[in-house]
């Protein structure tokens, strides 16, 4: 199978500014150990960026920008989104299938939205996935902390076999491409 990596709103202000995720220093070393397997394997790593017409995640603003340690290379390639799907309304299905993609590697921002949404449309798309369980996080809800939440949604999403394709959960250091 041919693979590529998601690196999904792994952005300033999800990462350090007023929406903070739990342990986003974390997530972005987990991340970067995931993501420099992939270019020394040349999987495509795609960096995800969500943004909104006004605010902090406003295109180009500062708030918007890769976070700050979120290993990079020119090779990347960047899709722009609206909607905690990655695949809604982007290039991402085509950009996959133009590379003869049959499988994905999957983490980034939030657990419980985009990562969530984003895993089950590749599912529902056909391609099995796995998930960085240690490279993914969120904020606290008021009624869960986020661990808990993160938690819960690797599990969930390792236990959906509807789609035929499965979420295989790993820790970054057991990522293999």
């Amino acid at each position: 199978m041919s693979s590529a990596l998601l690196i999904i709103d792994m952005q300033q202000e999800l990462c350090f500014g007023g929406e903070a995720a739990f342990e986003a220093r974390r997530v972005v070393e987990r991340i970067n150990i995931v993501s420099a397997k992939a270019r020394a394997a040349h999987i495509p790593v795609f960096m995800i960026q969500h943004e909104e017409e006004e605010g902090a995640l406003q295109h180009g603003s500062e708030g918007w920008q890769l976070a700050q340690g979120l290993a990079t290379a020119p090779s990347d390639l960047h899709v722009r989104k609206h909607t905690p799907d990655s695949f809604h309304q982007t290039p991402l299905q085509a950009l996959l299938e133009e590379r003869g993609i049959t499988s994905l590697a999957i983490c980034g921002l939030q657990s419980d939205f985009c990562v969530d949404t984003t895993t089950r449309r590749a599912l529902a798309l056909g391609y099995p996935v796995t998930l960085v369980t240690d490279g993914h996080s969120t904020v606290d809800n008021g009624v869960l902390p986020a661990a808990q939440i993160s938690a819960h949604h690797t599990r969930t999403l390792s236990n959906i076999g509807s789609f035929g394709p499965r979420v295989t959960p790993l820790m970054a250091a057991e990522v293999q491409f």
